[in-house]
């Protein structure tokens, strides 16, 4: 493999890392939001959330497979990234 095809594998996979991270954030303030609406008494509105959240992730990563491997794997990995963060700030609250 040459230099410039390492380079795009790389640009590739940052990016793809980035917009996993992006859309874990996202993900994650959904789900505290339908954690709070729950704890709320809310019936309803949780459900449908946590269903348009599974729903968006598994649309997301199934387009984003059919980019490939390389592009899959550094999007989970921004993922994973993001559920440390949220993870780090819903234990630092207490």
């Amino acid at each position: 493999m040459t230099s410039s095809g390492l380079s795009s594998w790389a640009a590739l996979g940052s990016g793809g890392a980035i917009l996993g991270l992006l859309f874990g954030i996202l993900y994650f303030a959904a789900l505290r939001r339908s954690v709070v609406l729950y704890s709320a008494t809310y019936r309803l509105a949780p459900s449908a959330l946590t269903l348009a959240r599974l729903a968006g992730a598994i649309v997301f990563f199934g387009l984003i497979a059919r980019l490939g491997p390389v592009p899959l794997l550094s999007v989970f990995i921004g993922f994973l990234l993001a559920r440390t963060f949220s993870l780090r700030a819903v234990r630092s609250l207490g």
